[in-house]
């Protein structure tokens, strides 16, 4: 039900009474105890829960000998009591065992840690299954002192075919064990901002989207009969220890400290703190639950908890003490009904700290105020005047900021003048003013399936800067002179009225978008060359390092263990070997896509960089593009860090004076662009998911062929086709009579045995395994958003075992 906003206390509830108030340097926050933590009280002080965190000075120190190691965190999506930090030595990440270890960080947050003892490492077993690559799974403590923990099956699934895991094997009754894996947080370099590790051969077909986790840790696996009991053991023999470590500080609060959520009563009625605070759990499972003030919630909220079951709210972190299980938060908003669009992406946006909200009239007072605004003609004599050349755009017709152009002409002498042409957004952002600083803040644009939220004001994009036919513009220009030899994503149709979606379709990638992408990147790199040419110690570049060498070399030997061979020596050739590996049949773009998928893992993401923040100038290099200068100049409508290169640019031509800027302040700039692009790619994924949720509720059950990605014990992956989606299809939701999982030298396979429809009939065997062809039916869920994948009984053409579309599977 519906309920009329109410005021919300934003004051500070402060420590509240009977709380220890003792918070370590740097403290993330805290919150009140709980009855567990009151029972374990001695000489009545509580006991700490969390350790103290490390005194600056210490930290300092610990770094520069060694003996402490920072990174930032990443939370499995999945399993919370999992997390990760890279290793300095680009070879496995570092594994954070359980919430206790990792001292009230939260994911994204900038630490320190400290390596636990070695035998106190985990064993690591690799699976080499591909679209199990995506996150590395673990076993969790035993001993962890989390109260309340949420259950496996509570926990969420981002179902990216890089946020999968895979659980610990059954029946293993040795030491704990991880699952080797790793993010994908490679990213292209295209003008769209799609995400890929490898140019055009690395795009990225699926959408992401949140999905609740089924497998549960209690439950009895069902296996035939004639399984062999060593078969969950088998891979043991491939195991060696993975650095494990625990938190000792927090460099950087990276996270926002706000969660979408909801509001449930306290479980124990006879408490204390039954009578003063509320329990918000977050939809974001990496977030901890947090104790929210009943001063904070609605008045009515106490005596009619079920009406507020399914209201969204906004949470903000303030406090998280060592002898606390939970944070201390407040309430910030009410957005509205779980499930409807405009709620769910306003919670996507605040959880993610994008700025939505209105540009300021101090900012707008920056721009032109007398309009329509024309040239001033001592600007045009400061610049080479291109009017009388024939310059267009290569855009939709729903494009408004058109921020690129092009131009060709043919010379006397047959060779052609290439011209790409970028609008001079600097011109209108000066230096230091109200607009230039909530730019730098924003970073970026944000493009969600509805809107966009803008890092510059509307004005800028679609009137002063956008190259609109027939009108003059500033611009800066690169020409070159040529010899004559010289992405998929899922696209939503929205109701006009309602805004929901009706339908969705692939978007296709044409030879004029790739003819743009070249044509950019050779702007990109000549300007890189310039500014680093004339500022070496202050140009903003943008590195990508090579993939995680361990990583890659076991996923090429899994590969040849498929009859795959995979060329890895450079970007180049291994783009070169997905291309070649399928041919051109009806399959062949899915077969590339999940073989892509599975290279994507050791990948590494691309950054911006100060020049003068590095010493070794091999570590400029861009591994995907294959070249040894790169940086962003052609989208300043959009990006920052193209408004800061078009800055050094015109430094470099003389045009304006040498930015006054200290190296290691543009770094910061540099990392704080960094940040805001990944949060932007993440909004952007989970909006899809978002609509494509509400499109399988409004519109489906939605019917698919599928291919097999990965194969787990109890469950596996598929790319559905007609929707370019990434799902995990679990054993125990199907009309199943048994199942058991086996590795056929590192090939993994699922044997389902199908309940007969007549009794008098034979069950149906079938075979799930790498590229495998399969039905599916994508249904709605009950909880909201919430959608899941149901494989389709098979023919009776399985009942021997046969495979579907066998003939088409990869040739050696």
């Amino acid at each position: 039900m519906n309920h009329p906003d109410y005021k919300l206390n934003l004051q500070s509830p402060g420590t509240p009474r009977g709380v220890s108030s003792v918070v370590g340097p740097n403290a993330v926050g805290a919150s009140p105890g709980d009855k567990k933590s009151k029972n374990k009280s001695m000489r009545g002080k509580k006991k700490s829960i969390f350790e103290t965190y490390m005194s600056k000075e210490d930290v300092s120190e610990g770094l520069k000998k060694g003996t402490l190691i920072q990174g930032v965190l990443r939370i499995n999506p999945k399993k919370f009591h999992e997390a990760f930090i890279p290793s300095p030595d680009g070879d496995r990440d570092i594994f954070i065992d359980g919430v206790v270890a990792r001292n009230r960080a939260l994911n994204g947050d900038l630490v320190v840690v400290k390596l636990l003892p070695e035998d106190q490492w985990k064993p690591r077993i690799t699976l080499s299954l591909p679209g199990v690559l995506g996150l590395q799974g673990v076993k969790p403590e035993s001993n962890d002192k989390e109260t309340e923990a949420t259950n496996e099956t509570d926990i969420s699934e981002e179902s990216c075919g890089h946020h999968l895991l895979q659980k610990s094997p059954k029946g293993w009754n040795g030491p704990d064990v991880i699952i080797e894996a790793q993010f994908d947080d490679s990213d292209s370099e295209d003008r769209h901002g799609n995400t890929s590790g490898l140019v055009d051969g690395m795009k990225k077909l699926s959408v992401c989207t949140p999905d609740k986790g089924k497998e549960d840790s209690s439950a009895p696996v069902m296996k035939d009969e004639n399984t062999p009991k060593s078969q969950d053991t088998r891979a043991l023999s491939e195991k060696s220890l993975q650095k494990s470590a625990k938190v000792v500080y927090i460099l950087e609060k990276k996270h926002s400290r706000a969660a979408t959520g909801i509001l449930k009563l306290l479980a124990d009625k006879n408490s204390d703190l039954f009578k003063k605070y509320a329990l918000f759990s977050p939809s974001d499972h990496r977030v901890p639950r947090i104790y929210v003030p009943l001063k904070d919630c609605p008045q009515d909220f106490m005596t009619r908890p079920k009406d507020y079951a399914n209201t969204l709210f906004i949470c903000r972190i303030i406090d998280w003490k060592e002898d606390c299980n939970f944070a201390l938060g407040q309430l910030a908003k009410s957005l509205g009904q779980a499930g409807e669009i405009e709620p769910e992406t306003e919670g996507i946006l605040t959880e993610y700290g994008v700025d939505f909200s209105d540009f300021s009239s101090e900012v707008l007072e920056c721009l032109p105020q007398s309009l329509p605004w024309t040239i001033p003609p001592e600007e045009v004599g400061k610049r080479r005047d291109l009017r009388k050349d024939c310059i267009f755009t290569i855009d939709p017709s729903t494009a408004r900021d058109l921020d690129d152009a092009l131009s060709c002409r043919q010379l006397t002498d047959g060779t052609f003048e290439v011209g790409v042409h970028i609008a001079d957004v600097s011109y209108f952002v000066p230096e230091g003013s109200s607009l230039d600083k909530v730019a730098a803040e924003r970073a970026t644009s944000v493009y969600l399936v509805q809107k966009v939220v803008p890092m510059l004001p509307r004005l800028l994009c679609e009137e002063l800067c956008s190259l609109n036919p027939m009108t003059d513009k500033l611009t800066f220009s690169v020409i070159w002179k040529l010899t004559p030899e010289g992405k998929l994503k899922l696209a939503f149709t929205l109701d006009h009225e309602t805004g929901l979606p009706q339908g969705c379709h692939i978007y296709e990638y044409r030879d004029s978008n790739k003819l743009v992408e070249e044509f950019m990147l050779l702007a990109n790199m000549a300007v890189a060359h310039k500014i680093f040419r004339t500022f070496p110690e202050q140009a903003l570049l943008r590195r990508h390092p090579p993939p995680q060498t361990k990583m890659l070399s076991d996923l090429v030997e899994f590969c040849d263990q498929m009859g795959l061979p995979m060329d890895v020596s450079s970007a180049g050739a291994l783009n070169k070997s997905l291309t070649n590996t399928f041919g051109d049949d009806k399959y062949s773009l899915a077969r590339k896509e999940v073989l892509t998928n599975m290279y994507s893992r050791p990948m590494q993401m691309a950054l911006y960089f100060c020049s003068g923040m590095l010493q070794d100038q091999a570590q400029f290099r861009h591994y995907a593009l294959n070249v040894p200068l790169y940086t962003h100049f052609t989208s300043p409508i959009r990006r920052f860090a193209d408004v800061i290169v078009h800055r050094l640019l015109a430094a470099a031509l003389g045009y304006s004076e040498q930015p006054d800027v200290e190296p290691d302040a543009l770094q910061k700039q540099a990392d704080h662009c960094n940040d805001r692009r990944m949060a932007s790619k993440r909004v952007q994924e989970l909006s899809i998911g978002l609509f494509f949720s509400i499109l399988v509720k409004e519109s489906g059950p939605l019917e698919s062929e599928a291919m097999v990605m990965g194969v787990l014990n109890q469950a596996f992956d598929v790319l559905v086709l007609r929707f370019g989606v990434q799902k995990r299809i679990y054993c125990n939701a199907l009309a199943l009579r048994s199942y058991h999982f086996q590795k056929v030298g590192k090939k993994p396979e699922l044997t389902l045995v199908w309940e007969p429809d007549d009794l008098e009939e034979e069950p149906i065997q079938q075979v799930i395994t790498i590229f495998s062809l399969v039905d599916v039916v994508l249904q709605a869920e009950a909880t909201a958003l919430k959608y899941s994948a149901i494989l389709k009984r098979p023919g009776p053409e399985h009942s021997l075992g046969l495979e579907k579309e066998s003939d088409e599977e990869p040739e050696d």
